[in-house]
């Protein structure tokens, strides 16, 4: 096992550099950093984000809205986080927190700002009376299962993936550590996809637009360079059929395409023809 010198002193200090790919955003106080407006387009939600999983889950419900013939049009601004863009005064003025996705909602009497993915997912689907029951045990069942992607997602990315691909050094425990906690959520889901279509039951719901971004991504060798092959995760054969299901949604190829940065990617979206 590696074992560090490191000793904790008495009083904890920030380094002058903390190194890894996101040393540059991180540091231990809250506020703007600097005066910047954000745009804003003709349609009544305006989402500002970035194509990582956590704004993924939202670009795909908007899709989803507008092919189940809802009046979802909205326009999605690209937030380059590691432009620091989430920095900037208009954000934080949205989301104090200065993480992505962040949206307003224009098409209310006063503008209404929604941040953190999960309040972003529950609003537009009680807006739009869609992908949620709307009482009773089905309901409970979806937010179970969207409160569980948003308390296990952080042992995937910020544990798993960030020691295993970011950190600027290997360290064997706690990879090992975030190892074993992913491969057992890929069983949880793996044991609940065995008995059921989608991850809440018999409806596609947002609890499966939530997950499929973190861990469906990974099934398909999207997160981390090599983690796929590390995690094994071939062997979670029900989470590699919903997998699958999802990836074949035109709805959910072209959330997952708003405001990527890849090769082919669609840094904005303000109509539908933008995803052509």
């Amino acid at each position: 096992m590696v074992t560090s010198n490191y000793i904790p002193p008495k009083i904890w200090s920030a380094p002058e550099e903390t190194g890894g790919r996101f040393g540059a955003i991180n540091q231990p106080t809250a506020g703007a950093r600097f005066e910047k407006a954000l745009p804003k387009g003709e349609h009544a939600l305006q989402l500002y984000s970035l194509g990582t999983p956590n704004g993924q889950k939202v670009t795909i419900l908007l899709e989803e809205l507008l092919a189940a013939g809802h009046d979802a049009e909205y326009d999605a601004w690209l937030i380059e986080i590691m432009k620091l863009d989430q920095f900037g005064s208009g954000f934080v003025e949205i989301n104090p927190n200065s993480k992505i996705p962040a949206m307003v909602d224009h098409g209310t009497p006063e503008p209404v700002r929604v941040f953190e993915s999960g309040s972003i997912l529950m609003y537009l689907a009680e807006k739009f009376g869609a992908f949620l029951p709307a009482s009773g045990a089905a309901r409970t069942e979806v937010m179970n299962w969207l409160f569980w992607q948003m308390g296990s997602a952080p042992f995937l990315g910020g544990g798993f993936g960030h020691f295993y691909a970011y950190a600027p050094e290997k360290l064997e425990y706690p990879i090992n550590r975030y190892a074993m906690e992913v491969k057992r959520q890929l069983d949880v889901l793996d044991r609940t996809l065995a008995e059921r279509p989608f991850i809440a039951g018999d409806d596609y719901s947002i609890a499966d637009m939530a997950i499929y971004p973190w861990y469906g991504g990974l099934v398909e060798g999207k997160r981390y360079g090599d983690a796929a092959t590390f995690l094994q995760v071939q062997d979670y054969t029900h989470l590699a059929r919903w997998t699958a299901e999802m990836a074949a949604r035109p709805a959910v190829q072209r959330g997952c395409r708003v405001n990527s940065m890849g090769e082919n990617g669609v840094p904005n979206r303000h109509s539908a023809a933008d995803l052509d």
